[in-house]
């Protein structure tokens, strides 16, 4: 996929988004949380903005009114997020966190997501230049050292 450059852009950022997630929900199971890694961005953007409707959290996060539904439905089931009528209009319904999914960003915000950044930070730290070369770089770099591998590495760092 490399040699063909610009041909293969989004097959490349798709592969190395998989990657990447793929290497996140390690990290989090290894962090003892029991939640998807593509999940945790409906929390982060509760949490960040506030109670939310579906359509403002689908926007939030970027993706489609529907899949916004299904992952806060799977939310709630979790006992993360509640969803009550709002109160200026009875036919929107606004998503907040509940107790327990506060509980969760709270452990996320000291353990998790550090250790997530740092990982990807490390990944990222000596691209320079042009993008196919940066790409090529994500690539081998996580060949090298998948991300639960560089977040272990940040933990031994952290005092």
């Amino acid at each position: 996929m490399k040699s063909l450059g610009y041909l293969c852009l989004g097959s490349r950022f798709r592969r190395i988004g998989e990657r990447l997630q793929a290497d996140t929900q390690q990290v989090i199971e290894e962090l003892g949380v029991s939640i998807q890694a593509a999940q945790y961005p409906f929390l982060g953007a509760i949490d960040r903005l506030g109670p939310l409707t579906i359509g403002e959290l689908a926007q939030a996060v970027g993706i489609t009114q529907p899949g916004a539904t299904r992952t806060a439905s799977q939310l709630m089931e979790l006992g993360l997020l509640d969803m009550q009528p709002s109160a200026e209009d009875q036919r929107r319904r606004v998503v907040s966190l509940t107790p327990k999914g506060q509980e969760l960003v709270d452990y996320s915000r000291r353990n998790v997501w550090p250790r997530i950044a740092a990982a990807v930070a490390d990944l990222c730290r000596d691209l320079d230049g042009p993008l196919l070369e940066q790409l090529a770089a994500i690539e081998d770099g996580l060949a090298e050292a998948p991300l639960p591998r560089r977040a272990s590495a940040v933990k031994e760092k952290t005092p």
